[in-house]
């Protein structure tokens, strides 16, 4: 069994009222420069905990420039003004993207390490400044996770920092921040979640210890996206969403993802698609290539989304792809390339860029070679 490393925040808080819940504990450690990194739709529920703060004597630096994903240039344009401000606590409430730069910025408020160093796995040194993680989507699990990740605007590519100190001192997660959210958003970021755990758990690096958390993040998400998507009020579905996400994130330190991943870079680096959805586009078709490689567990993957049982482990594991495909038809998610108007004659070059993401190439279960992630865009396409 090959050794795996566990991170978890310092506090994870998780139920309706975990709001409230921040505030105790924020105000607790007496901190009085607070940059808080959210997005503008969210505003307006945190009325009430920030005028709380404010009371309390807390100076809060509001900043909502975090849109789509972000890149390094724009993580070091919000680095700047939050030294110029002060900061001595950084505080994300919105989806990923928002989570990963207030991750990073908080690592790097104090650090005399310049950005570009600690690119990659393992570079940071440190991190000096309280970071608190509360996400309004239900994808990325970037309230759990290691990751950081970024547009980096010299190559077009997406590259992430991953270190132990980007896990949060407290993530707090309550389901009613996301009932507000688009359903084409919930779908796109629900898949994300259910790609990190899929992933995990058909990884070439899986883990028992993960498996837990990647099962069960499985038949969460599958089982309840589709609510999560036709009744955003659905309080239910979005809590079994939330904690699917969680379990997501759980699995990306220890063991991460892997193709599906690598190939959905380039749809968002060269074509702006959002992460989730740009997993969408892309799991059942690597999954279908996979597949052999994997039999039994893409079989059990099949079983805990509740797909028919077949007469042996493979046809079981088809069934699974199939519900894959089902599921995100249900959710009105796109299900080519080409209907988001990627054009065919991109392939080859979105093939050459995925295939430079050897860090979660190399995680796959079966080798990719770069005719494979051709034919598997051909295939999506």
């Amino acid at each position: 069994m090959n050794k795996v490393i566990i991170y978890q925040p310092g506090k994870l808080v998780f139920g309706e009222g975990t709001l409230d819940q921040f505030l105790t504990d924020y105000l607790s450690l007496g901190l009085k420069k607070m940059y808080l990194l959210t997005i503008t739709p969210v505003e307006s529920l945190l009325v009430s905990v920030l005028k709380t703060l404010t009371e309390e004597g807390v100076d809060i630096k509001v900043n909502t420039e975090v849109l789509n994903e972000p890149s390094f240039a724009d993580f070091e344009k919000i680095l700047k003004d939050a030294r110029a401000f002060g900061a001595d606590s950084v505080v994300g409430i919105g989806g990923g993207s928002v989570m990963d730069v207030a991750k990073l910025l908080a690592a790097q408020l104090q650090s005399d390490q310049d950005t570009r160093e600690i690119i990659g796995n393992g570079l940071l040194k440190g991190r000096s400044t309280y970071l608190a993680c509360l996400p309004t989507t239900s994808g990325t699990g970037s309230e759990v996770s290691p990751n950081a990740i970024f547009l980096d605007e010299m190559d077009g590519g997406k590259k992430g920092v991953i270190s132990p100190f980007l896990v949060p001192d407290g993530a707090y997660i309550d389901p009613s921040l996301s009932v507000g959210v688009p359903s084409a958003v919930t779908a796109a970021t629900g898949i994300d979640a259910l790609t990190h755990c899929l992933e995990a758990y058909t990884n070439k690096f899986s883990h028992p210890m993960v498996d837990l958390f990647a099962l069960e993040g499985i038949r969460l998400i599958g089982n309840y996206i589709k609510r999560a998507c036709k009744d955003g009020q659905d309080l239910e579905a979005r809590t079994m969403l939330a904690l699917g996400s969680v379990y997501g994130g759980m699995c990306l330190g220890p063991v991460n993802t892997a193709a599906v991943h690598a190939l959905a870079y380039p749809l968002g680096s060269d074509f702006k698609v959002p992460h989730g959805l740009s997993n969408a586009l892309l799991l059942p078709y690597v999954m279908e290539y996979n597949l052999e490689s994997g039999v039994e567990k893409f079989a059990q993957i099949a079983r805990v989304l509740g797909a028919k049982e077949g007469s042996d482990a493979k046809e079981t594991a088809i069934n699974g792809v199939s519900k894959i495909k089902e599921i995100m038809k249900e959710c009105d998610i796109p299900e080519r390339l080409s209907d988001i108007n990627i054009p065919e004659d991109a392939i080859e070059s979105m093939a050459k860029g995925a295939f430079e993401v050897k860090r979660l190439l190399n995680n796959n279960i079966k080798e990719l070679k770069l005719e494979d992630i051709v034919d598997i865009y051909k295939k999506a396409y």
